[in-house]
């Protein structure tokens, strides 16, 4: 048994069909990181682009089968470049380094790149109960 596995986030899925179509301004590139390494402590993906593009899409995280949700918490991480976070309509300038918690998973979240190269690291789950695949990803990879 692997008491490590390293790889590069950009190398992971690079043929996912993301939930952002087409390519250039918009496009940006989701890494099923959890899925990759069969985490199953807790969610987490990576989310690479350049300036403009959109890193998170608009959404909330409320317990809701109908949408695909669980009630998860979020944190995102820049680990390179700069994001712009809009978290409840506010604003939110996040250069590489940064970290956002979102504790409420009713607020609706989103982030844009804002210089090339930008990469975010977000993790999340359900506050209180031991981990479970999201339904969104049992849903899309059943």
């Amino acid at each position: 048994m692997l008491l490590t596995d390293v790889v590069r986030a950009t190398d992971l899925y690079p043929d996912y069909p993301d939930a952002t179509e087409g390519e250039g301004a918009g496009a940006r590139d989701f890494h099923l990181i959890r899925r990759h390494f069969d985490i199953n402590a807790f969610g987490v993906n990576g989310i690479t682009g350049n300036a403009g593009d959109e890193m998170v899409e608009p959404h909330d995280e409320p317990d809701d089968e109908e949408n695909l949700t669980d009630g998860h918490e979020e944190l995102f991480a820049v680990m390179s470049g700069h994001a712009v976070f809009t978290v409840d309509g506010q604003d939110i300038d996040a250069p590489a380094g940064t970290l956002v918690f979102v504790r409420d998973p009713a607020l609706i979240r989103s982030a844009r790149a804002t210089a090339d190269g930008t990469a975010i690291l977000a993790i999340g789950g359900r506050a209180g109960n031991a981990f479970e695949v999201s339904r969104w990803e049992r849903a899309w990879f059943p």
